[in-house]
């Protein structure tokens, strides 16, 4: 019995097939996507020139016909056996069976394809050994947890930027939540905004985030429907994804994306296809052009880099440092892999804020709606972090899953993927707590009449004004001092004398030249006041009453005693050796001292 010939996959951008008479080579491969059509480009040829009637005819010998076609389309298939026939003298049922069979082994092979590779993408989640989820997990469960992250993640080689560097970590953290965060980063070329948003997405686990420097328009409605699902999507330059920007910002705010296309059936038949693609996703970008982004921006926590001159040292100092070979490489790479750990065994359950109906924000906040969801939503980003600090509570029974307090509880990981909507978690005072430390420069920002870069340009000119004693300045003298350049100067003082935060005063005899006075040098830090006294009176009010949770949110019952939990497996801990303790608690006291100067 003949041996049935079989196509030759070795080159998966020229499949080969060949018969007695002739050879079929697939140029270019076959798509994986579209199960419904198979289109390939053919090139048919001679295979044995030994055959009479090819010893006869030397020109048909030489002869190759190329034809791109869709091998489930009849009439397309049709047409090419008959051509093929005619041109290579070949019988037409020969070159039929031929092509039916190409048809079937290639079908084979696509399925194979698909499946490996769907095979490929499930290996990239890293398993976690025993030991890593329990650092991790202890990691999790620390006092000082905001705090102790912060410094880690400066020892991970972020340098300075201590409060847009925890922000920006949590905000990619909410990517895992059904409400996620987004951010953009603001700040003049060279600052190293797109540096700062790599250096951080490094902590996120791989398989966990989308790195994007260009897009095309349509490039978003081209992923899989649950592909992009519970992702963190790094965008350099907004520049660069201008095209997107419509379809992200429906990402950001339906959770949703959808478009309609036309194809051709294999009968020619022109029907109509909906390509769905879900979210949620959180968004991170860079900018240096606040204004062209509104929308995207309002959408999204904005955070400004800082560019003061001390940021400039710490940074020039750390790159010598490098080069000196005196960065420990080693021990970055080790807590960038814990942070990693850290966000893989965050386990997505729901969150209950009991506290949330008397929660506001203050009036001088802009567009209020959108901000008190940020609010709340940061808040809930908050609390998730600190899942492993909080007992895990069984929506229908009330039921404790899990207490942190129980030193022989453990969270059953397992049942908790399967039963996620039936578990959750209350947001604490302390919640509450941490998320106005890091949103009050948020909500200032918020508040602001001035964007950012002139909000930037404002203060360094009061703060010279007041070193040099001087009660007014010209544009040139302001330029020299500050080394502004002239466009962006011209921006910020028509910007400022808009908003009458600065006035034209009379010249002097003579002179040509404009002289400008600030009308109020301490605006800013009575908007800062009024804002920080809003939320700390309104935590302090929250700290004496210790209200109840609110009626109609699930209210979990009291552990009575230790049996009642569901697991009673221990975990392990690891002591942490006293040196390293108290290395951490000097990082932690040198960080508050950093923060609280730059707050100052």
């Amino acid at each position: 019995m003949e041996e049935k010939t079989k196509i030759n996959t070795q080159n998966p951008e020229s499949i080969t097939y060949t018969t007695e008479e002739l050879s079929f080579t697939i140029l270019g491969g076959i798509k994986l996507e579209g199960l419904d059509r198979l289109r390939v480009t053919l090139k048919i040829e001679v295979a044995n020139r030994k055959f009479k009637h090819y010893l006869n005819n030397p020109d048909i010998a030489d002869l190759a016909l190329r034809q791109n076609l869709d091998l489930y389309n009849d009439i397309q298939v049709e047409k090419l056996i008959r051509r093929t026939a005619e041109r290579l003298e070949v019988g037409s049922t020969a070159i039929a069976k031929a092509i039916a069979d190409i048809t079937n082994q290639l079908e084979v092979y696509r399925l194979q394809q698909i499946e490996r590779s769907a095979t490929a993408s499930n290996n990239k989640k890293i398993i976690l050994t025993e030991d890593e989820i329990t650092e991790a997990k202890e990691f999790l469960s620390e006092t000082n947890l905001i705090q102790r992250t912060t410094v880690y993640i400066g020892k991970s080689g972020v340098i300075g930027e201590e409060l847009n560097r925890i922000l920006m970590y949590i905000i990619f953290t909410s990517r895992k939540l059904s409400h996620p965060l987004h951010i953009v980063s603001l700040g003049s070329s060279g600052t190293g905004k797109t540096h700062l948003q790599e250096k951080v997405s490094e902590l996120i686990p791989d398989e966990d985030k989308l790195e994007i420097t260009t897009l095309s328009e349509n490039a978003f409605y081209y992923f899989g429907q649950r592909e992009l699902s519970h992702k963190l999507i790094l965008i350099e330059d907004l520049d660069g994804a201008i095209n997107v920007l419509f379809p992200l910002r429906e990402l950001q705010s339906k959770k949703r994306i959808s478009k309609t296309v036309t194809f051709k059936d294999t009968r020619g038949i022109t029907k109509t296809i909906t390509l769905t693609v879900e979210g949620p996703v959180s968004v991170a970008g860079c900018t240096t052009k606040e204004r062209i982004y509104e929308d995207n921006a309002n959408r999204s926590f904005l955070i400004y880099l800082d560019e003061s001159s001390e940021q400039d040292n710490k940074i020039m100092q750390y790159q010598r440092e490098l080069a000196a070979g005196l960065i420990n490489t080693d021990e970055q790479e080790k807590i960038k892999q814990l942070l990693q750990n850290t966000q893989r065994v965050l386990q997505n359950i729901k969150i209950v804020n009991p506290y949330a109906t008397q929660l506001q924000l203050p009036k001088e906040v802009f567009k209020p709606r959108r901000t008190n969801k940020h609010y709340l939503d940061f808040i809930e980003a908050i609390t998730f972090y600190h899942q492993y600090q909080r007992r895990w509570i069984d929506i229908n029974t009330g039921e404790i899953i899990y207490d942190p307090q129980v030193e022989r509880s453990e969270i059953p990981i397992g049942a908790i993927a399967k039963h996620r909507e039936e578990i959750y978690i209350e947001t604490t005072i302390e919640d509450i707590e941490e998320a106005n430390k890091l949103m009050k420069e948020i909500l200032l920002r918020k508040a602001d009449e001035l964007s950012g870069a002139c909000r930037n340009y404002f203060e360094q000119l009061k703060q010279w004004l007041q070193t040099e004693s001087k009660s007014s300045f010209t544009n040139y003298e302001a330029r020299m001092a500050l080394r502004e350049n002239h466009s962006n100067q011209k921006r910020y003082m028509l910007q400022l004398q808009l908003g009458h935060f600065v006035k034209q005063i009379k010249q002097k005899e003579k002179s040509k030249t404009h002289h400008y006075e600030i009308v109020s040098a301490e605006e800013y830090k009575q908007l800062k006041n009024r804002i920080g006294t809003v939320l700390d009176e309104i935590l302090q009010q929250l700290k004496t009453r210790c209200p109840e949770p609110v009626e109609g949110v699930h209210q979990s019952k009291p552990v009575q005693n230790k049996n009642e939990l569901t697991n009673t497996s221990k975990i392990k801990r690891n002591k942490k050796s006293s040196k390293s303790s108290q290395k951490d608690n000097e990082d932690l006291k040198n960080n508050d001292t950093q923060e609280t100067e730059a707050a100052e």
